[in-house]
């Protein structure tokens, strides 16, 4: 009786707490996350309560993370893809009409020199206008007091005013501080020696335009593009999330100023990931077949050397590589200068750029290589070698008749995973380019050097306006070609899927 009473005691508090969070998110309008938690939780209940779905129990703790961390986020960057979300149109319509209608203006017209002074009662404001002179009752600054009245006086305070560095310290609580009249405006301070009547920026009609109050412009919800705008078109910010359809995906296409960076960053990112594979590939298979020659000593020693590349963090590798290839002060600079007197322009050219990111690559990937075919070779029978020296076969012949044929398939789902890795290699050009050099006349921030995932982060994080909704429609390109070349290499390497 307890363990039943513990085990449903725990689900309902679990399920609580679930549904606390859902009305949380959904208070804090965060629909799609509250929409989530809420399948999750009910799936859940589901799963462990009902005795016909008993086996599923197991599972479901897996199914549940695949479908909160891999489902949803792909889901989730598919349908912003569809929005214009980015920086200036972050909010919801509601917010952006929330946020537009509680800013405020100062009057110039209603505008008070003040003195302040500092009584046993607390602190009072003589405020000198065109037409007449107020004074405040005391006020309690440190105690945190936020407004107080003023009333139309003909003689000063007592004493003497404070100084403008006594005001400066009570800058803090008169900034907080709102006096009110008799005729009830709000006056806030405007500066360190005027308060100034406070009126409402906009007001807001039943048809959902908005006038400024101060200019008299009149602006109306365009829920094409997510701003308000004026007759001649004049935008106000922010603007709200909308529905736009394919624009997003057609740009990439169409946009001559995204289309041929765009094309250009992804034929080098292919190129990239495929040269990165052969090259790492070949040298390490190179030095596995070294490593197997029975007249080489010392191949201990040798393995450890060359696998250091592998144990040391990539992205200390890569920084310091950047060093290496610096053009001023670069080792690599230096001894090419002293050999050859060149001094290349490893950062600022393109072509130059790309084959440093190559090299480098090479270096990290080369070991990992090394280490598969160091046992895919072990695998190999000594006889076929043997007969093949007999037929006075050299070691090409043995590398491209005996070794490769035998290695090449169970190497293939490896050499495909190195792809796709190399594909998205993020962290690589992050540290050692940046992207650099830039494409010129790219209206989004691209780089002969950035990979589309870089290219993708740039135009949604760095000085592009934070178009989220483009760089989540690129994203979406890049999953779906990403997984389009990935099945092809499957189908050809008549791998079973």
């Amino acid at each position: 009786m307890t363990r039943v009473f513990l085990k449903w005691g725990a689900l309902a508090a679990l399920v609580g707490a679930a549904l606390y969070l859902i009305l949380a998110l959904y208070a804090q309008r965060e629909f799609v996350f509250a929409m989530l938690f809420l399948v999750l939780t009910a799936s859940a209940v589901a799963v462990f309560v009902s005795k016909k779905l008993y086996a599923h129990r197991y599972i479901f703790p897996a199914i549940a993370g695949m479908g909160l961390f891999v489902i949803f986020p792909l889901m989730y960057t598919v349908g912003i893809g569809f929005t214009n979300y980015s920086a200036s149109n972050l909010l919801s319509f509601e917010q952006v009409q929330e946020n537009l209608l509680s800013r405020t203006y100062q009057s110039e017209a209603v505008r008070y020199d003040y003195q302040l002074y500092k009584t046993d009662e607390g602190y009072v404001f003589w405020l000198e206008g065109e037409h007449q002179n107020l004074t405040s009752t005391p006020v309690d600054l440190e105690a945190g007091e936020r407004s107080a009245p003023v009333l139309p006086v003909s003689g000063k305070p007592e004493g003497e005013p404070l100084s403008i560095r006594e005001i400066i310290q009570l800058r803090g609580q008169l900034s907080e501080l709102t006096l009110i009249t008799e005729d009830g405006r709000e006056l806030s301070q405007a500066s360190l020696r005027s308060f100034a009547a406070i009126h409402p920026q906009f007001t807001l009609h039943d048809n959902g335009s908005l006038t400024n109050n101060q200019t008299g412009v009149t602006y109306f919800p365009d829920q094409e593009t997510g701003f308000y705008r004026d007759a001649d078109g004049n935008a106000l910010s922010p603007g709200w999330t909308v529905n736009i359809g394919w624009d997003n995906y057609l740009k990439v296409v169409t946009d001559p100023s995204i289309r041929g960076p765009f094309f250009e960053i992804f034929v080098w990112t292919l190129s990239f990931a495929v040269a990165t594979v052969v090259f790492t590939l070949a040298l390490g298979l190179l030095l596995a077949n070294l490593l197997q020659w029975d007249q080489i000593r010392g191949k201990g020693f040798y393995r450890t050397m060359l696998i250091l590349p592998y144990a040391v963090p990539a992205f200390i590798s890569i920084l310091v590589f950047k060093g290496l290839f610096n053009q001023n002060f670069g080792e690599i600079n230096l001894v090419l200068e002293g050999l050859f007197g060149i001094r290349p322009d490893w950062f600022s050219d393109p072509a130059l750029a790309r084959t440093m990111i190559l090299i480098v690559n090479t270096w990290l990937g080369y070991p990992y290589m090394m280490l598969l075919c160091m046992g895919l070779l072990q695998a190999i029978p000594r006889d076929l070698y043997e007969a093949s020296a007999m037929d006075g076969a050299g070691p090409v012949n043995n590398l491209f008749n005996i070794t490769l044929p035998l290695i090449i398939k169970p190497l293939m789902p490896l050499l495909i995973a190195s792809f796709a890795f190399n594909f998205n290699n993020f962290v690589l050009i992050a540290l050692l380019t940046g992207g650099a050099p830039d494409i010129i006349g790219a209206s989004t921030p691209a780089g002969t050097t950035d990979l589309l995932v870089s290219y993708t982060y740039r135009i949604a994080f760095q000085d592009s306006g934070q178009n989220f909704g483009l760089a989540a429609a690129i994203a979406t390109a890049i999953f779906l070609v990403v997984g389009a070349l990935s099945l092809i290499n499957l189908k050809l390497s008549k791998i079973k899927v």
